[in-house]
């Protein structure tokens, strides 16, 4: 049993086509959906998403903020950003993680800390996929 997903991130369309399961972060932990589930609306947090075509092996990405849309079996994925383990840049990212990590220390607003927190997760995801 399959859904139709759509994966769309700011710069590309991702993936378009069949899928059997996917798994993707939100403010209130990983969900998980397949073919038939009940329609929603939900906002996507930085993290790694995962989704399984028929036939091929569960591809994992990391990816940015979003919002995920389940509606008629139709499954709809707007990101930020997405990125294979292959596209991402190891030394970048560590990079990233260090500057979010300084900013996070720095008297701030909340709105530049919670930035900051944001840039973090983005690039600690990306190191976690990268050493998948």
């Amino acid at each position: 049993m399959t859904f139709t997903l759509h994966i769309v991130a700011s710069d590309r369309i991702f993936y378009q086509g069949e899928c059997e399961s996917l798994v993707i972060p939100t403010d209130d932990g990983l969900i998980g959906v397949m073919a038939n589930h009940s329609n929603m609306i939900m906002a996507i947090v930085p993290g790694e998403l995962q989704f399984q075509v028929p036939g091929k092996e569960r591809e994992i990405c990391a990816i940015g903020s979003g919002m995920l849309k389940v509606e008629n079996n139709d499954v709809l994925v707007l990101l930020d950003s997405v990125e294979r383990p292959d596209e991402i840049d190891e030394k970048r990212a560590q990079q990233a993680v260090a500057r979010a990590k300084e900013e996070m220390l720095q008297k701030k607003s909340i709105q530049e800390y919670h930035e900051a927190q944001a840039h973090l997760a983005r690039a600690l995801s990306r190191l976690k996929v990268k050493s998948h």
